[in-house]
């Protein structure tokens, strides 16, 4: 499934948040949001889940406008990946996981066979079965991020819109989120993300996005959209890109640290 998003803008009273932001999403693509924090990204992601009905401009999913449907027609093509989640309840994460089959039901029926299966092999995939009876609020941030990513899984929407999906992650979970992913975007999803890391954005994305101003400052594949000139325009940090494995990686160094690195007083120091 893809998105298209087209001049789309948005504002808050007088304070206009997007300025006529386009770009697409097909299956098979991770596209990876970046900019620096109030620049509009939980906006943009709100109104691609219909959760903002005063934009102007399109945003299309697999050819549908999306202003003519329901929360219930959006829930069956996009599922929502917060950053944060804080139940009122300590629900077991099994009973978390299985909140997100609610759109396969109706109001007056209760999960069934079909949605706790899906459970079961959404738990088993990412690695936490054996969390299923433990409480939500009970287990580490980086267990909890993957809790959500296996309840959006199991709403079968082809489209997941996550939302700094590795903030306060240790390193080893960052990857290990990315990692599955990555799977999925193999195996068909559409993802948007929302991130702060270009590193691991480089490494993983397909697309990428860059918002200033909450107008696009760059789009297209991270190999052509990522440059020195556009990390300082992003965040005002002069930095060196250096490549890694044949350009497989590319990680930003700031520049006093990387000028450091090549002085011959740096060397004799270490």
């Amino acid at each position: 499934m893809s998105i298209e998003v087209s001049s789309l803008s948005f504002d808050y009273g007088r304070n206009r948040v997007l300025k006529q932001v386009s770009f697409t999403a097909q299956d098979h693509e991770l596209l990876s949001v970046l900019g620096p924090n109030g620049v509009g990204k939980t906006t943009l992601f709100r109104c691609i889940l219909g959760l903002l009905r005063g934009y102007r401009g399109q945003i299309l999913v697999d050819g549908i406008d999306i202003s003519g449907l329901g929360a219930a027609g959006m829930a069956k093509l996009i599922a929502y990946v917060p950053q944060f989640h804080y139940p009122s309840f300590n629900y077991s994460v099994f009973d978390m996981v299985l909140m997100g089959t609610s759109v396969q039901v109706s109001a007056f029926s209760s999960p069934g066979r079909k949605q706790k299966k899906l459970v079961e092999e959404a738990l088993e995939r990412l690695g936490i079965a054996h969390l299923k009876d433990r409480g939500f609020t009970r287990i580490s941030s980086g267990e909890q991020q993957l809790v959500l990513l296996a309840r959006a899984l199991v709403q079968e929407s082809k489209i997941l819109v996550m939302d700094e999906p590795t903030s306060n992650l240790d390193y080893g979970n960052q990857v290990r989120v990315l990692t599955e992913v990555k799977s999925l975007v193999g195996e068909g999803y559409t993802i948007i993300q929302s991130t702060h890391n270009p590193d691991l954005a480089f490494m993983f994305s397909d697309k990428v996005l860059a918002l200033k101003d909450g107008a696009v400052l760059g789009f297209g594949p991270p190999d052509q959209v990522f440059t020195e000139e556009l990390i300082y325009d992003l965040y005002g940090m002069k930095v060196k890109l250096e490549s890694l494995y044949h350009d497989q990686v590319r990680v930003c160094v700031p520049k006093n640290i990387a000028d450091k690195a090549v002085s011959p007083g740096f060397v004799s120091n270490l």
